[in-house]
């Protein structure tokens, strides 16, 4: 039963075609940029810079964020599987790691108790579009429909990749 609540954001479960691979996106990150960026949360393009950054709770977006690796300012390559705030690197050296595809599912553990019923309803933004479609339920032990945090399967349902998006 999924009882206790241990969020692990977006993880990527399968791909219809096998390849479920993260894109490396060069230079993905701003140097010094402010603000955490964890593996599994919900990552967007901004547009005009070709970076990424995490997304609001009603924001179309293009995948999880997987890790990144650069040369910080001392010259020492680091790898993380998130973005620490406010890092500096060496221009040139930073390769962000996304999952990107919009055929992905992911699993995602819900706040609360979802039932079969919600299986192809969108979550996530009140009043717009869900950021996420349900498809399945998670096949992991103890998990099952109606559980407090009900562990899920999802697609992502408002994505950057679809026309018209004015957000890339």
């Amino acid at each position: 039963m999924s009882a206790s609540l241990a969020a692990f954001g977006l993880r990527p479960a399968f791909h219809p075609s096998g390849l479920d691979r993260a894109q490396a996106l060069a230079g993905g990150i701003t140097s010094g940029y402010s603000s955490n960026i964890l593996k599994g949360q919900a990552v967007k393009y901004i547009a005009g810079s070709g970076v990424i950054q995490p997304v609001t709770s009603t924001e179309a977006f293009s995948g999880a964020f997987a890790g990144v690796e650069w040369t910080d300012t001392t010259g020492r390559r680091r790898v993380s599987n998130y973005w620490p705030a406010n890092t500096a690197y060496t221009t040139g050296s930073c390769v962000a790691y996304f999952y990107n595809d919009p055929n992905i599912v992911y699993e995602i553990q819900s706040d609360g108790s979802i039932s079969q019923s919600a299986v192809s309803a969108t979550i996530q933004a009140t009043g717009v579009q869900g950021q996420v479609r349900i498809v399945d339920l998670a096949p992991i032990p103890g998990n099952a429909w109606g559980d407090s945090y009900t562990i899920v399967r999802v697609t992502v349902a408002n994505t950057q990749f679809v026309y018209p998006n004015p957000g890339i």
